[in-house]
């Protein structure tokens, strides 16, 4: 039997599992797995310049391309901690990756070593499994059970710390004969849709909520078959968004209190039936459950049993994964067409379609400093449909799914339920490190932007290009507007005058210089007209230096973005809604 390292072990049981690119900071404790990493090459690992940014990093490689897991890499102590924010992101959105830690030497870990922490204790919360390996010969079983548990149900990341002295220690363990454990994954039953399919068929005005569940499943195909097949039309979820194209005629818009379209919300309120798959109801789509599901019947399918009736108790459920259930929705739904046994819904997908061409909010400003909506606006013109878009939270994210447009799954890239500021940067580093030929574009408020922006060294240093717009209005806008609500503006203002910097007034911090001290390109725009022809640049110097390129639009200080603070029939507008076709030029559908 061949005899190794329990490190080595473990890099040979990352590559039998697929794995090609690490993220991580190496140290102390983890120097014997990275070792093992040199000396059995085959994954290509990105130094990050801070822990949590390689999670984030190895977020938004898993989140690129079905079938990926992003693995971080961390030593002893704070670098475990500093992964938390990243397991729990993962958690939320059910992201599969795999954080490993170093860790004291056994005998000492309850001793007060430096850097020992019970990380094992702290992650548990945040995985589906957090495991300190106290022996050396189970290495091998506890990292393939790691990968089966990420797969199997509904997906989401584990940690296996691993002491100094386990992974120093020689395993007899065979890589050539090593095998992936099967993946388990809840299916559903023909008589179970056969009853979904009924009470839908039963309905008037139905509709299916596409959530994030049929992006991890790779499901989006399906679904928009069993959509065109029934006549349905279709909301995605702000973690479902590209699911089904934006420009398709069954998509209905986005519903919620903030990442939501105004046909959207109208749409659903006159619906009678709600499909759900793989979505969890998050509470920023539902709002007020009164209102979500006054007068409709809801059928939920999803791949976790607990999470039906979590939120709210559905009139049916279904324990599956979304395309094990999706391809029986269109198995079921072929028979019935060729039987004659669809209802016509073209009236009402034509209904949905109108709203869709006439409640429009506007983007079209002319206003100096710029006003966020013709940002959006102008990235519509310069950003295409294969274009992946990264962002997490804010005024920003919010106003961007509002206005942008999605085309394909995994195109819009977003920590949904964790929203950590910071995250974008990262993520985006390992959404073009998984997709090196794609025209990446990551979003970010000037907050989000500051907590991380250290990580574009690493897109420097290892040449990961990719271009991210940065929306500057020097405040914490989104917390801004909601401090609306208790009469306050308080601690929320980042303006000062940069002594180094005059020129830019109140703004304070000069990201063209910060961006440019990391090794990267940056670009300053304060009028319109400047934005498509900056964003025009930002590409082709991305392609030539292949380095990050950020461009920051100055924006007013205060915009109030469309959002609800309870429910989604009452949505405040704040600005104007476009009233004329030259008001919202990018639309999917000209104004009506």
């Amino acid at each position: 039997m061949p005899r190794m390292t329990a490190a080595r072990a473990a890099v040979e049981i990352l590559k039998r599992e697929g794995v090609t690119n690490a993220f991580g900071v190496p140290g102390a404790a983890i120097n014997p797995f990275y070792a093992a990493l040199k000396a059995s090459g085959g994954i290509q690992h990105t130094l990050a310049r801070h822990v949590e940014g390689a999670s984030h990093m190895a977020e938004g490689y898993t989140r690129t391309h079905p079938g990926n897991i992003g693995v971080c890499v961390g030593t002893s102590g704070p670098a475990g901690t500093d992964m938390i924010t990243g397991l729990y992101s993962a958690t939320g959105d059910s992201i599969p990756i795999l954080c490993i830690t170093g860790q004291a030497p056994t005998a000492v870990i309850h001793k007060e070593d430096f850097q020992a922490v019970d990380i094992a204790s702290i992650a548990r919360p945040v995985t589906k499994a957090a495991t300190t390996v106290l022996e050396a010969a189970q290495v091998p079983g506890v990292l393939q059970q790691a990968f089966h548990l990420m797969r199997s149900g509904r997906p989401g990341p584990v940690l296996v710390d691993l002491p100094l002295d386990v992974q120093l220690t020689e395993i007899e363990f065979d890589p050539e004969t090593y095998e992936p454990l099967p993946v388990y994954r809840p299916a559903a039953s023909r008589a179970q849709i056969e009853k979904a399919v009924r009470l839908l068929n039963a309905s008037e005005r139905p509709l299916i909520v596409a959530g994030g569940g049929i992006i991890n499943a790779d499901a989006a195909e399906l679904l928009v078959e069993f959509a065109e097949l029934t006549g349905t039309p279709v909301i995605p979820t702000l973690m479902g968004w590209g699911a089904i194209a934006d420009d398709h005629e069954l998509n209905a818009g986005m519903v919620g209190l903030q990442t939501s379209h105004r046909y959207g919300n109208a749409t659903f309120l006159e619906s009678d039936f709600v499909l759900g798959i793989g979505n969890r109801w998050a509470n920023r789509h539902t709002g007020k459950l009164d209102v979500y599901r006054q007068g409709r019947t809801f059928v939920h399918v999803d791949i976790e049993p607990t999470q039906i009736g979590k939120i709210f108790p559905p009139d049916y459920g279904i324990a599956s994964d979304a395309k094990v259930a999706l391809e029986l929705f269109v198995e079921i739904a072929k028979e019935l067409k060729d039987a004659g046994e669809l209802p016509d819904r073209a009236a009402w997908a034509a209904s949905a379609q109108q709203r869709k061409a006439t409640l429009h909010r506007r983007t079209h400003f002319d206003n100096v400093p710029l006003k966020p909506q013709r940002v959006y606006e102008e990235m519509n013109r310069a950003f295409g449909p294969e274009t992946r878009y990264v962002t997490t939270i804010g005024l920003s994210q919010i106003a961007g799914a509002q206005m942008l447009h999605v085309y394909r799954p995994r195109h819009w890239i977003n920590c949904g339920q964790a929203g950590p500021l910071g995250w974008t940067v990262p993520a985006a580093l390992g959404v073009a490190v998984a997709d090196p030929e794609a025209s990446v574009v990551a979003l970010s408020g000037d907050y989000d932007f500051q907590f991380m922006l250290e990580e574009l060294a690493v897109g420097a240093q290892h040449r990961i290009p990719y271009v991210h717009v940065l929306v500057n209005n020097s405040y914490l806008g989104l917390i801004r507007q909601a401090q609306r609500n208790f009469d306050i503006d308080f601690q929320v203002n980042l303006e000062f005058e940069n002594i180094n910097s005059p020129e830019l007034g109140v703004y304070g911090v000069d990201h063209v210089k910060v961006v440019e001290g990391l090794g990267c390109k940056a670009i300053r725009v304060t009028e319109p007209d400047q934005l498509l022809p900056a964003f025009e640049e930002a590409k082709k110097l991305a392609a030539e230096f292949r380095v990050p390129v950020v461009v920051e639009a100055i924006l007013e200080r205060v915009t109030n973005i469309s959002m609800s603070g309870s429910d989604i029939a009452s949505v405040n507008e704040f600005e104007d809604i476009a009233t004329e076709p030259w008001h919202a030029p990018t639309e999917i559908l000209p104004l009506t």
